[in-house]
């Protein structure tokens, strides 16, 4: 009998195969073997229009954002330069002019 991977969501090692998915019958979570290692591979960052973005790259935000614990806002049309990539909750770290140091969601950006 072959050793199942663990649930990537909730950890449980009650998963099992249906096909040439695996299933977690605690959470219903389902994957397949080839998305666990395409995500092991490297997490890809993409913009709101579906294009990978990387380390330098310059972007345009596409909304208007409200910065978190002031009355500033940032303009649609405003131009991010030389952005870094990072895991967490918003993969963007960045300096924007006369606001300072911000983190991005890469869902409100265009590439450049």
């Amino acid at each position: 009998m072959s050793q199942l991977p663990p649930c990537p969501e909730c950890s449980s090692e009650y998963t099992y195969e249906d096909g040439v998915r695996l299933v977690c019958p605690e959470c219903g979570h389902e994957w397949s073997e080839a998305e666990v290692a395409a995500n092991e591979a490297g997490k890809v960052i993409r913009d709101a229009n579906g294009n990978d973005l990387q380390d330098g790259d310059t972007v345009t935000v596409i909304k208007d954002l409200k910065v978190k614990g002031s009355s500033s806002v940032v303009k649609v049309g405003t131009k991010v330069k030389n952005i870094r990539l990072v895991d967490g909750d918003h993969g963007i770290d960045c300096k924007i002019d006369g606001i300072g140091a911000m983190k991005l969601k890469s869902e409100f950006v265009k590439k450049a």
